[in-house]
């Protein structure tokens, strides 16, 4: 615009030189950023690779550490269930010997109450043999003695003989009938279990069992004595019960009662109060008492009959007044009881009777079990 040409031209040279710098200098450092960009996304890229394996590494650990616990969680379980199957088997086998041995002892319980019963029986049984015999000796006689009178023809002397006759052959028959009884109670408490129940005189079975157990204690022990006696209710009706189990139940319970008796008689301490009173230590008198009456439940409920074998013995300590009815479990010395008594009692009356078997007692003064039975059962 001034026409200074040479000016123009150098500067216009300049302006040109300038902006070649500036596209230089903003290729360099575009392809710079460029550069740097690159090296920022390859470097978070590998972050992320190194990042991805780690995580690999730690699901592949814990997958490995897993299915290492899981082996040795199996491991243990396996021998676990291998031990409680030995364990088991074991269990199965000790239980199955205790059965046996329970089995054999309710049996040698048995047999010991059958031993017992048979020197009752022996004892019983020849009272009325005795008066068979002796019955069927003057019966005898007495046939010989009519012959005698018909052959002189005292036709009423032969009437008055014949009459004794038919007297003495009832007598015979009663007392016969009475063996029977005796020889069929035997066998009833000798059998197995039937489980059948039927219509039983209570009175005339508890003071049968009463008899038996005294004389068998006796024919085992000279030296044993005791009283005993029976108050019954005559007006007891007949009640559904297997009579060779409550039979059981009365011989043990009346057997223990003569056992702390004697024991009591015997006490050698002169401070025992002997009888249930301190005056009669020097006058002690054993006495057995079985007793039976009907009774009504409080609360109401079925009717029944009640039997109460009392005595005045030892009676029971009251720490282990809670423990006679447990299996095994005994005061006598070793040798002389299993222990099964009173539980086989316990479960004959509560189990097969639908009934109830209690006991009160006191130390040194005596003891009374009482048996409950329903009249419908």
């Amino acid at each position: 615009m001034k026409g200074d040409t040479d000016s123009a031209f150098l500067y216009l040279q300049l302006s040109k030189n300038l902006a070649d710098s500036i596209t230089l200098l903003n290729k360099t450092q575009t392809n710079l950023y460029q550069n740097l960009i690159f090296d920022e996304q390859l470097r978070l890229r590998e972050l992320e690779d190194e990042k991805a394996s780690f995580q690999t590494k730690i699901r592949t650990n814990t997958l490995l550490g897993s299915t290492f616990t899981l082996l040795i969680i199996a491991f243990f379980l396996y021998r676990n269930n291998k031990r409680k199957q030995k364990a088991k088997q074991k269990i199965e086998s000790a239980f199955n010997q205790l059965k046996a041995t329970q089995s054999q002892l309710i049996q040698s319980e048995k047999m010991a109450s059958l031993g017992e019963l048979t020197a009752g029986i022996a004892h019983e049984i020849q009272n009325p043999l005795n008066f068979v015999t002796n019955f069927s000796e003057v019966t005898v006689d007495l046939m010989e003695e009519m012959e005698e009178e018909r052959s002189k023809g005292n036709s009423i002397e032969v009437n008055e003989i014949s009459k004794d006759i038919r007297d003495n052959l009832k007598k015979i028959n009663v007392h016969g009938q009475r063996a029977s009884s005796i020889v069929k109670g035997m066998l009833q408490h000798s059998q197995t279990n039937s489980g059948k129940k039927e219509p039983t005189d209570i009175n005339s079975l508890a003071d049968e069992y009463l008899r038996l157990s005294y004389h068998g204690l006796r024919a085992k022990d000279k030296s044993f004595n005791a009283d005993f006696k029976t108050e019954f209710d005559e007006t007891l009706p007949k009640i559904n019960v297997i009579p060779q189990d409550i039979g059981r139940v009365l011989l043990n319970l009346i057997n223990n009662a003569f056992y702390a008796v004697n024991k009591q008689a015997k006490s050698n301490d002169p401070l025992t109060p002997k009888g249930g009173t301190k005056e009669s230590i020097n006058n002690y008198k054993p006495l057995v008492m079985v007793s039976t009456a009907s009774f009504i439940p409080p609360l109401g409920g079925t009717r029944g009959v009640k039997i109460v074998v009392k005595d005045n013995g030892t009676g029971i300590p009251p720490e282990i007044k809670d423990k006679i009815f447990q299996p095994f479990f005994t005061t006598k010395p070793t040798g002389s009881g299993t222990g099964l008594g009173l539980s086989l009692s316990y479960d004959i009356i509560k189990k097969g009777h639908d009934g109830e078997l209690t006991v009160e007692t006191k130390q040194g003064e005596g003891t009374e079990f009482t048996i409950s039975l329903p009249f419908k059962s």
